[in-house]
């Protein structure tokens, strides 16, 4: 769990009334500094992503986003356990994904994560940093079979429209 999700529990915790809005602010400060990365790494494009991909664990994130393209994003904006973002979002701005899937999938994930927290914390207080932190794995899994399961609707989705002879 991150500090942004620890700041919006003891915020809906603390003051129930202002939960939804906290996690308002949470998902509009995370997409507008995704897109910055996003945007940043547009600019500078191959060179700055070869920068950040010379690691092996930037290695590896950049033979994921291949493979995986934005579920690589999604897990990690949406599990409570601490995952690289930074990598992905790199490669979604260098490989020049198209700007409405990028924002949509973090504003998504990041929709259903910080809301949820806000709910949980209005409903359950103090308990839920105990809770998120002992069914952390459970949740991260489930983020990965939902991104596994919205990856395949894509293709299918993206195979579908290739067959209709409609642009992509």
């Amino acid at each position: 769990m991150g500090g942004v999700d620890a700041l919006l529990i003891a915020v809906a915790a603390n003051k129930p009334a202002e939960g939804y809005f906290a996690a308002l602010l949470a998902v509009a400060g995370s997409l507008l500094g995704s897109l910055v990365l996003f945007f940043i790494a547009r600019k500078g494009g191959e060179v700055l992503l070869m920068r950040h991909v010379a690691t092996k664990t930037g290695a590896r994130m950049h033979l994921w986003f291949q493979r995986w393209g934005l579920a690589t994003v999604f897990v990690p904006a949406l599990s409570p356990i601490p995952l690289p973002m930074k990598i992905p979002v790199f490669c979604a701005g260098a490989l020049q994904v198209r700007l409405p899937y990028f924002a949509t999938v973090v504003l998504t994930a990041r929709t259903i994560r910080y809301f949820s927290l806000a709910y949980l914390a209005i409903h359950y207080g103090w308990q839920t940093a105990h809770f998120v932190k002992t069914h952390a794995w459970q949740a991260a899994l489930g983020a990965l079979a939902l991104a596994a399961v919205l990856t395949v609707g894509m293709r299918v989705f993206q195979k579908h429209e290739v067959k209709q002879g409609l642009p992509e």
